[in-house]
């Protein structure tokens, strides 16, 4: 029997569609702390995939991803993703964001 070891963080279906797929999951369920650490170790996964996709599609599902582990990582300090976009909007009207693409180089007194 060939094993191939993933040790990361999946999506609540992917046992299930590995074993429709005639494979054997071996998962456990994470704790709290287990389960935070994984999150933010997705989240940077997540990120480097967006960085590193090309076409438009894929480029759209790696953010959809990114989104997807930061609703997960709200939800669990409590906080809903629209919280999250409210506060992203709000800051926004008092700070901006970064549709003018300006790059601070220096200041100076």
């Amino acid at each position: 029997m060939e094993e191939k070891v993933f040790n990361k963080l999946v999506r609540d279906r992917i046992p299930e569609i590995i074993e429709g797929n005639g494979e054997i999951a071996v998962t456990r369920i994470l704790d709290e702390a287990e389960y935070k650490l994984e999150l933010e170790k997705k989240l940077l996964e997540e990120c480097n995939e967006v960085l590193s996709a090309v076409r438009h599609d894929e480029i759209i599902e790696e953010l959809a991803d990114v989104l997807e582990v930061l609703g997960a990582i709200g939800a669990l300090e409590g906080v809903d993703l629209e919280k999250i976009i409210s506060v992203m909007n709000s800051k926004r009207e008092k700070r901006g964001g970064f549709s003018q693409k300006i790059f601070l180089e220096k200041t100076m007194k």
